[in-house]
């Protein structure tokens, strides 16, 4: 299932969200120009091109956490391809508007870093038990998956526009955004269990998916504690 929209208009500009996606994308284009664009070279035990050197230093590399630390933060705003930074920019467009709007601009920016720092911490856990420790992580989607856990709380009822695939049609459906969000948390559940076993060759970090909305799921009742005691 693809979202097209939610139907839940925000008060008021989101501004922290878009300068998110914009940060992401900056960054994005600037890691698409250390690529190589002409032939690869021959494989050389130890090489790494500007890109991957790139990854390897700003992205979250479990066994040297203790290193660069500062990976925690800046892996959050790295991508690996066009699509991965299209998927995940996509999603916060989508739902990302309405937390920073029930949130305020500085509590959203807090909520979506420690969102981000919750999928990082579950999936080295993960990685150091089950191998995968060498493996560089990046990308906004652990965050952004707290962003998910939070517009569940918050916006149970409200209608997402999704494109739903059945068999060979397509067809356009308005599902309750618990609904929605609940087959997605699924989806990513299943993915992690399946992959398990080949976590220690890359590929998307489950774990992270499933840590962030955990994160963001629970943490959305103490941001908005104040607003309960009124």
């Amino acid at each position: 299932m693809i979202p097209i929209k939610d139907v839940n208009p925000s008060s008021r500009f989101p501004i922290v969200n878009v300068s998110i996606i914009a940060i992401c994308t900056v960054i994005w284009l600037y890691e698409w120009s250390l690529m190589p664009k002409g032939p690869v070279p021959a494989f050389v035990p130890g090489y790494l091109n500007e890109f991957e050197a790139f990854i390897r230093k700003y992205g979250l590399v479990p066994s040297e956490v203790f290193e660069r630390p500062y990976s925690l933060f800046t892996h959050m705003f790295l991508h690996g391809s066009w699509m991965h930074l299209i998927g995940n920019m996509w999603f916060l467009w989508i739902f990302g508007d309405n937390v920073e709007d029930k949130l305020g601009r500085a509590k959203y920016i807090a909520f979506y870093v420690l969102c981000g720092l919750g999928a990082a911490g579950l999936q080295m856990l993960i990685s150091g038990i089950f191998g995968g420790k060498e493996v560089p992580m990046v990308g906004a989607s652990g965050a952004i998956s707290g962003v998910l856990g939070a517009y569940m709380r918050l916006f149970p009822h409200a209608r997402v526009l999704t494109l739903v695939p059945i068999f060979f049609f397509v067809t356009f459906a308005e599902i309750p955004a618990i609904i929605f969000i609940s087959l997605w948390f699924l989806v990513q559940i299943v993915n992690g269990i399946v992959t398990l076993p080949f976590i220690g060759y890359g590929g998307v970090a489950w774990y992270a998916h499933i840590g962030g909305f955990l994160a963001g799921f629970y943490l959305i009742n103490i941001f908005r504690k104040k607003e309960y005691y009124r």
